[in-house]
């Protein structure tokens, strides 16, 4: 566990709302700090992950990075093996189909410290402790598993599978990773995935393991409300923000949700925001 985190209620409540708002104004710099967003994450579904907490996950990767050689010889391909031999294979960074059922593979303090975790927060981790070496690397957003990009993405450029331990892919091995989520490998999925997108991915995927979980509605609500403070989310996640008050007994908040739900969607589908708003005063009558 982290540090000891807020006293009270109501300390624990001002707490979470100053994160929030840290959470928010980091989403909306110029140049978001990805491992920041992460851990503010990782602070909703462990409140014991305090500021020292926080620090002490940068630290582990700042030292992480510090075991790297500098600058070796051999271009992307030799930055791929050396991250994939310190972390992959002598400290044993990974995954298997066991850590999907567990929230910690989502929260980046958590995967630090149990050294596994999903693809993508496993490539968080790939990402910044060869970024902070000086390696060329980047995320990438493959359909269904997310990988690590070494090198020039629109020139000479490798793929590692953190999640396997930092195997290198070959292209057939792309491929084949796209296929089994039901698509066909194109070039603009091999780009680097932008910090928003990878936070927003992280955020669904705690949403759809809480959704798997009904005694686990509240880190669905709280993952859908952080993913309603990134500068762009879709419409429909005002809806899903509704649904989960209702099922949490919130009943008056989650009746104005769906109302605003219906004022967003009026101007492109009117029938759908009536039905909506039909859904609001069914809500509204389970107050009385």
């Amino acid at each position: 566990m982290s540090g000891a985190g807020p006293g009270g209620p109501e300390e624990a409540d001002e707490a979470r709302r100053a994160q929030r708002r840290r959470f928010a104004e980091e989403a909306r710099a110029e140049r978001p700090d990805l491992v920041l967003l992460c851990l503010l994450i990782a602070a909703e579904g462990d409140p014991a992950l305090d500021e020292a907490g926080m620090d002490a996950v940068q630290i582990a990767l700042d030292e992480l990075a510090g075991q790297l050689p500098f600058a070796p010889e051999g271009g992307p391909a030799a930055w791929a093996r050396n991250v994939g031999e310190l972390l992959g294979r002598r400290l044993g960074f990974g995954g298997t189909p066991a850590d999907y059922r567990r929230l910690e593979s989502s929260l980046l303090h958590e995967v630090v410290r149990r050294r596994r975790g999903l693809p993508i927060l496993l490539s968080v981790v790939w990402t910044e402790v060869a970024r902070r070496a000086g390696a060329p690397v980047y995320g990438v957003a493959l359909p269904g598993h997310f990988v690590v990009g070494f090198g020039d993405p629109h020139g000479t450029h490798v793929l590692a599978d953190p999640f396997a331990g930092g195997r290198l892919l070959s292209d057939a091995d792309a491929a084949e990773l796209v296929a089994g989520a039901g698509a066909a490998l194109t070039a603009p999925m091999l780009l680097p995935a932008d910090p928003l997108e990878i936070v927003a991915r992280i955020l669904h995927n705690i949403r759809a393991w809480a959704q798997a979980r009904p005694e686990h509605g509240p880190v669905g609500l709280w993952a859908v409300e952080l993913a309603l403070l990134l500068p762009s989310h879709p419409a429909r996640l005002r809806h899903d923000h509704a649904q989960l008050l209702v099922n949490c007994g919130r009943f008056l908040e989650g009746a104005a949700e769906l109302e605003e739900y219906a004022r967003v969607v009026e101007a492109v589908d009117p029938a759908t925001a009536e039905t909506v708003r039909g859904r609001a005063a069914e809500v509204r009558a389970l107050l009385n």
